[in-house]
């Protein structure tokens, strides 16, 4: 019996391995597709569109409007299993990639196309950990997550590394990386289709909102606000005020990328040794320094000094992405059971882009009544010590459940 035992114990971890392998192909593909497209995007509306600064902050609403009705998508869905719901997911990304490449001669289609791209990226997000934590074991959940992270990264160095030589070297324009970045993203659609699916439930719940993760509601919604203000106007900035144009922000983002995949496995094992509490609060103080200078730089150094402090808060607030893996691991470990985690997760999606929808627009309203994009950076260095405050509330006892937590019933569950 005891043989019996180890035996399939021994299958499941060779049939986990293989399926985390394919889903580190997926992360792979993904990375090269999101290294080309992150770098060329911001450009582009710059040169392609010519949109002002409350325009970029108002294109940030019906690109977050995506993420906003995650928990939507994900509950009506949520029968198909995450692995299938994945494979639509980035289905929708291969779509949106080569819209707004062949399919995008006006703004106002441009848009459209966005809104597709978007959805599929965000519907993405919450699975992305349940399925890389739905392949490990509760003590190594954060050095996996943070392996497939890191082989997104490293691929996301190649991808800036292909803008780079495309653009400086081959005097490529948007249009063909656009096309290659929708190519790497079929690639990531094609590979996880080799993964084995789970088998779809009809008593999955659909839509789980619990006072028990109230805190990590919160957590969501102060991330979402200051997260979309560095997003959106951080490199709107190095654009807009500063000349910095799209082969350095490949450079950059290969800069962000080797960053990240020490940042990555840092975090990672801080998580499963320290535990999310640290990990987060040690964030937000640090996030409120990158806040400041963002918008004390150029106050107090000349034009060329501020330009390399600016990129280089820039390049730590990107490095520093990762840290989201704790707030997915802290749902994991208080969750009331284990169904619960990716409709919890898409809550938390959904709740986050609540923030990211209203806040760029309003950051841009801000930058165009005050004509300086200091205030709101200022307004970020504020959320980020509010974050601070709720992160210091994070609680997770022995056995896993949040300390003190009640059981109540959902708010909501199909």
């Amino acid at each position: 019996m005891v043989i019996s035992r180890l035996y399939r114990g021994f299958k499941t971890q060779i049939r986990d391995d293989r399926e985390f392998s394919v889903f580190l192909l997926v992360g792979l593909l993904l990375g090269l597709a999101g290294g080309i497209f992150n770098s060329i995007f911001p450009n582009y509306l710059n040169d392609f569109y010519r949109i002002s600064e409350q325009q970029r902050g108002i294109l940030e609403i019906p690109r977050e409007c995506a993420g906003l009705v995650v928990m939507l998508v994900v509950g009506a869905l949520s029968a198909l299993g995450d692995v299938r719901l994945s494979r639509v997911s980035l289905i929708l990304n291969v779509a949106g990639a080569f819209g707004i490449a062949l399919l995008a001669p006006r703004y106002s289609v441009m848009i459209v196309w966005l809104f597709v791209f978007s959805l599929g990226q965000h519907v993405f997000m919450p699975l992305t950990p349940k399925i890389g934590m739905s392949l490990s074991r509760r003590e190594n959940f954060g050095a996996r997550l943070a392996r497939y992270s890191a082989f997104g990264l490293v691929a996301g160095i190649a991808g800036n590394g292909i803008v780079w030589v495309g653009m400086r070297l081959l005097h490529m324009g948007y249009r063909p990386l656009f096309i290659s970045a929708g190519v790497f993203y079929l690639g990531a659609a094609a590979a996880i289709f080799f993964m084995r699916a789970d088998k779809p439930d009809r008593a999955r719940p659909r839509f789980v909102l619990r006072k028990k993760y109230a805190l990590y509601y919160a957590l969501c919604l102060t991330n979402g606000a200051r997260k979309q203000i560095f997003l959106t106007f951080a490199p709107w900035v190095l654009i807009t005020v500063f000349g910095v144009g799209a082969p350095t922000f490949a450079v950059l983002g290969v800069i962000i990328s080797l960053v990240s995949v020490g940042t990555r496995t840092a975090v990672g094992r801080a998580i499963d040794r320290l535990g999310e509490r640290a990990v987060l609060t040690a964030e937000a103080a640090l996030l409120v320094l990158i806040c400041l200078g963002y918008a004390l730089s150029g106050r107090f150094f000349s034009a060329a000094a501020a330009v390399v402090i600016i990129a280089v808060c820039y390049i730590i607030d990107s490095s520093m992405s990762v840290v989201e893996m704790a707030r997915s691991t802290y749902v994991r470990k208080i969750a009331s059971d284990e169904s619960d985690v990716t409709p919890t997760l898409a809550a938390g999606t959904s709740i986050d882009h609540i923030a990211s929808m209203s806040v760029p627009a309003l950051g841009g309203m801000l930058w165009a009544a005050t004509g300086d994009y200091r205030p709101v950076f200022f307004v970020a260095a504020g959320i980020a010590v509010v974050n601070i405050v709720l992160t210091s509330r994070i609680k997770i006892g022995r056995g896993g459940q949040g300390e003190g937590a009640e059981e109540p019933s959902p708010m909501s569950a199909g």
